[in-house]
């Protein structure tokens, strides 16, 4: 013993620590980093054998998988779609416009997933800022802020709400019910959403602002492709100048010439051209296609010898799309997922923050709120995106959308949510419902059922919640609630309410929420039990301060996919995100005193 812990505790709380530790630091996966300190805590003897995967099986981990499927549902149906498009025109000014997207967002994230809300409207927002001819960086922290904000009003919202419903249930008897968190949460989103329209928008960095960021990926110019050569190239052997004329003629510019992989010095012009040698290419992805096929060139790793020439002989289209936290490409680079050889697509241009790099972009290590440019055959373009787990940012047409469907899905969603929240079925069936309703109308085809679920944070929470159950189980949680009481001695009870939210919202500024929520949840009990005061006013804070991460792009996944497209810098969001953390304090803990007396 140390210090008065058991050594269970203390094994315990250094796990933790460098759980929290690797979250922060953010080189390893959230989900691969979580099941780790799974494993671990087993070999330490921590959690029992009995015990190590049943949070896999936890009601929280398949409330949130159905959210999610229900959420492509609503996605695929083109309700919100159609929706948005009603409500949106470029001949709105800066302020109505965040007033319709903000509301919009919120709206839909009460009865969606918030990250499922800001996937589907940041796409038209970006739109309509291109049509508008303002940076996207004007409205995109505002959606994200809003969709986080109307993600509190609803069991469903958000993925901490669902944390704090399971807990209670196992904690005190009875989990929330679909809108308890209404009342709090209803009061923080409209006040919320209000600062950022009338005075939040006008926080974001002047220099964001009057940069356009996705205007150099939209226009599809200066971006750069590699192209190996085929045995009836007529470069081959031959200095790398004598393609300059047909360059000219196609208006593509050569730049590079790659050997043994590294870059020679200069443009590589002088150089002989070798047979495994690579040619870097500059201009629009159609030249740049019709170029390879006049010179008898193949993109890298694409075509195959004797090939005549171009995209393998497909018609080829360009998209764009940001890289969200935990896709398949997040940390790797094109190559380490073999992109090209895998999907036959090219990645041609990467914009991070706002700066684009063209140097060697297949062996470049790609980051979350970066956007890619990718260029491949047009019929399998958005198969890939979907493949990387990535969000495309241009309209991806009509053939993803069944507007037939739409009042269908609604229907069966709003009958599901009516039935749950009078007490005739159990929540988890009654969304097991609606997705087998999706499937059997082919709403959610079988094929993508799987894909609409985001894994990670699934074996994140099915590997947390034991280790929080052993931290509870082993009294650690009531010794740090001991030390919260003991460092808030002589508060009043709002107080102590008041600096565990704090506490929790810093967390969540720099941890995955749901990890948050899983820490904080024991010991806002532990807290209540030991000022003998109603359990239910500090979950709810919990759930509050979870949600609320609005200072940094990684506490909220939703602020990691504004970060490319937005062309924000990772300092920006502290800026109109601190005075909201405050004003949500403001506003949350006294509508909280008020509706779960202490």
């Amino acid at each position: 013993m140390f210090l008065g812990l058991t050594t269970d505790q203390l094994l315990l709380f250094a796990l933790v620590l460098v759980l929290f530790g690797l979250l922060i630091w953010g080189r390893i996966r959230y989900d691969v980093v979580a099941f780790g300190a799974l494993v671990a805590a087993y070999l330490l003897g921590v959690i029992p054998k009995a015990e190590v995967f049943s949070g896999f099986g936890h009601p929280a981990v398949v409330i949130i998988a159905l959210v999610l499927i229900v959420s492509r549902g609503l996605s695929r149906s083109g309700a919100i779609e159609l929706l948005a498009r009603k409500l949106l025109s470029a001949s709105h000014g800066i302020r109505l416009h965040i007033g319709i997207m903000g509301a919009a967002a919120a709206a839909l994230s009460t009865v969606m997933n918030n990250v499922a809300a800001l996937a589907l409207l940041m796409p038209v927002d970006i739109q309509a800022a291109r049509k508008a001819k303002r940076s996207p960086a004007m409205t995109l922290m505002p959606l994200s802020f809003a969709s986080i904000l109307g993600g509190m009003v609803t069991l469903i919202g958000t993925p901490p709400n669902i944390v704090i419903a399971t807990f209670r249930e196992d904690a005190l008897g009875e989990a929330y019910s679909m809108f308890d968190f209404a009342p709090v949460g209803a009061a923080v989103s409209v006040v919320g959403v209000l600062f950022v329209v009338l005075v939040g928008f006008k926080l974001i960095p002047v220099a964001r602002a009057k940069s356009d960021t996705g205007k150099d990926l939209a226009e599809f110019q200066d971006f750069i492709a590699e192209a190996s050569l085929r045995e009836d190239s007529p470069v081959l052997e031959q200095p790398l100048e004598s393609l300059d004329e047909l360059a000219l003629e196609n208006e593509v510019e050569l730049v590079g010439l790659v050997r043994r992989g590294k870059r020679l010095p200069g443009t590589g012009h002088g150089n002989v051209v070798k047979k495994s040698d690579l040619i870097v290419l500059e201009g629009a992805p159609d030249n740049i296609d019709r170029f390879i096929g006049a010179a008898k060139l193949n993109y890298v790793g694409q075509a195959t010898a004797g090939d005549n020439g171009g995209a393998a002989s497909a018609a080829v289209d360009v998209i764009e799309c940001v890289v969200p936290r935990g896709s398949r490409i997040d940390g790797r680079t094109a190559d380490e997922i073999q992109l090209l050889y895998r999907q036959g697509v090219s990645l041609i241009g990467v914009s991070r923050s706002g700066k684009r790099t063209r140097k060697r972009l297949r062996r470049l290590t790609i980051r979350p709120g970066d956007i890619l440019l990718l260029l491949g055959p047009a019929n399998t373009l958005n198969d890939v995106v979907g493949w990387l787990g990535c969000l495309p940012l241009a309209d991806r047409g009509l053939e993803i959308v069944q507007r037939s469907k739409a009042a269908l899905a609604v229907g069966l969603f709003a009958a599901a949510i009516l039935a749950a929240s009078l007490g005739w079925v159990y929540l988890p069936v009654a969304l097991g419902a609606v997705v087998v309703g999706y499937v059997a109308f082919n709403i959610v085809p079988l094929s993508e059922l799987f894909d609409s679920v985001e894994w990670p944070v699934i074996v994140l929470l099915g590997s947390m919640i034991p280790i929080g159950v052993a931290l509870e189980v082993s009294g650690g949680t009531e010794v740090l609630a001991n030390g919260l009481v003991g460092l808030t001695q002589g508060w009043t009870p709002l107080a102590v309410l008041a600096a565990l939210m704090v506490i929790t919202m810093t967390l969540s500024d720099v941890l995955n929420n749901v990890a948050t929520a899983l820490i904080a949840a024991p010991i806002a009990i532990d807290v209540a039990n030991r000022l003998d005061a109603n359990p239910d006013a500090f979950l709810m804070g919990v759930a509050v301060a979870a949600s609320c991460a609005f200072l940094t792009p990684i506490g909220h996944k939703n602020n990691t996919l504004i970060l490319g497209p937005g062309g924000y810098q990772f300092g920006d969001y502290w800026r109109m995100g601190l005075p909201l953390e405050i004003l949500v304090l403001l506003v949350s803990i006294p509508v909280i005193a008020i509706v779960w007396p202490l």
